[in-house]
């Protein structure tokens, strides 16, 4: 078993402790000590963001509109979809947008470069890596990450550059790729840089887990803190009135900020090899095996059963896993044996899948966008309001912020915007 995947089978358990679904004596001590380590956590993560607010630490700005997309829990919101209808939209009116990222569970840079980077911040001695440069894609999904990779490829004319400091990676956007505004992808904890917009994306479906902070829960900060959001995303909505007593509770935590409900509606499916597309209906009354590696593998394999499929096998990984090309001929057998007519996984499962020259099955993967279902003005509509309307404001704030570093926002000066 390698490093990795002893960390994924770890991260497998942890979720089971946390989640209830193991309850011996051995796993209920263990409970504890996670609720004990989860309020030192929380101390350390409020006093971090006191230093920032008491000015301690400073933020920077770097004189260009930032609008940060991000969320309180630990995946599972469905962030990436709505990273990129901002960065297409804002895209389409003209900005040179670039998607500043930090590369979750890409392969790390050589040890000499990281212990370089430690005495020199200069971004031109260590440069961030460049996915794409909005007009050529030039990294993998192992060396870009993820999500950077898959907004790379589904964004021809947007900039995504991958770095854990985000400070340095926006100013080598600006600097070297021209960038005139930065999509901050998982950026509500990341404090460094001030956004001139905040989104805060919450998970109607399960919105706090269970209310504990990391490890006892998966809240990254306490709840309290969604004060900071001028924007919230309600996603996964189905549009009902259950969701009136969590808007009356986000509400509660933060007057100020708009909430708008938007859902996650599958769009096509696509062969991950051969990139054709067939229309849902392919899936009506089809037998599927379902395989995922994501936050909140159930969303998805309910998303098939809505859509008509019968779901007769199914494989569920740690998020983010790097699939192996005989763990995935293993799954293609199995699933033949079930009685699999296809098989079926996410767009950003897809990216992490090794070539197969033989398959027995068809592999798709399944497209999904973003809908707005609150008020009658579409998606782009809603974020040509929110981001063009912030423009002016933007500007004038980043010019301030040339000048000096400032703390944080108010929590909701830029959220009524009529």
């Amino acid at each position: 078993m390698t490093f990795r995947e002893f960390c994924e089978h770890a991260e497998q358990y942890v979720v089971e402790i946390i989640g209830g679904r193991r309850r011996t004596t051995y796993d209920t001590i263990f409970r504890g000590f996670l609720f004990c380590l989860s309020r030192l956590y929380r101390n350390v993560v409020q006093l971090r963001l006191t230093l920032y607010s008491e000015r301690v630490l400073r933020q920077r700005m770097l004189g260009c509109f930032v609008v940060s997309v991000g969320n309180l829990t630990v995946g599972g919101t469905g962030k990436t979809p709505v990273v990129e209808v901002f960065a297409r939209t804002l895209s389409g009116k003209g900005r040179k947008v670039a998607i500043l990222s930090r590369g979750y569970r890409s392969k790390p840079q050589p040890l000499w470069v990281r212990f370089l980077s430690l005495f020199l911040k200069d971004y031109k001695s260590v440069p961030p890596r460049v996915v794409s440069d909005g007009k050529h894609l030039l990294m993998d999904s192992s060396l870009a990450g993820d999500e950077p990779y898959m907004l790379a490829a589904n964004l021809k004319d947007v900039c995504v550059v991958v770095d854990k400091d985000r400070v340095k990676g926006g100013l080598y956007a600006i600097r070297e790729l021209g960038a005139d505004t930065l999509l901050l992808d998982d950026g509500f904890q990341y404090l460094r840089l001030k956004p001139t917009v905040s989104i805060l994306l919450v998970d109607s479906t399960n919105p706090f887990h269970n209310h504990h902070p990391l490890p006892r829960g998966l809240l990254r900060e306490p709840i309290k803190n969604v004060r900071r959001a001028d924007f919230i995303f309600l996603t996964k909505s189905s549009g009902g009135s259950h969701l009136r007593h969590l808007k009356e509770f986000i509400r509660k935590h933060n007057p100020k900020a708009e909430i708008i409900e938007c859902t996650h509606r599958p769009k096509h499916l696509q062969d991950v090899y051969t990139e054709e597309r067939e229309p849902l209906t392919h899936l009506q009354g089809r037998r599927v095996a379902a395989i995922s590696g994501i936050a909140v593998p159930e969303s998805f394999e309910n998303f098939l059963r809505e859509l008509g499929a019968e779901v007769v096998h199914y494989a569920r990984y740690a998020d983010h896993h790097r699939y192996h090309q005989q763990e995935l001929i293993d799954f293609v057998n199995a699933s033949q044996e079930a009685g699999a007519e296809l098989i079926v996984t996410t767009e950003k499962d897809a990216v992490r899948f090794p070539r197969l020259d033989r398959r027995d099955v068809p592999i798709h993967f399944l497209r999904v966008e973003i809908d707005i279902l609150s008020g009658e003005e579409s998606f782009n509509e809603c974020i040509s309001r929110i981001c063009f309307a912030n423009r002016i404001a933007g500007n004038r704030t980043a010019v301030a912020g040339e000048k000096q570093a400032v703390g944080l926002p108010d929590g909701g000066s830029l959220a009524k915007l009529h």
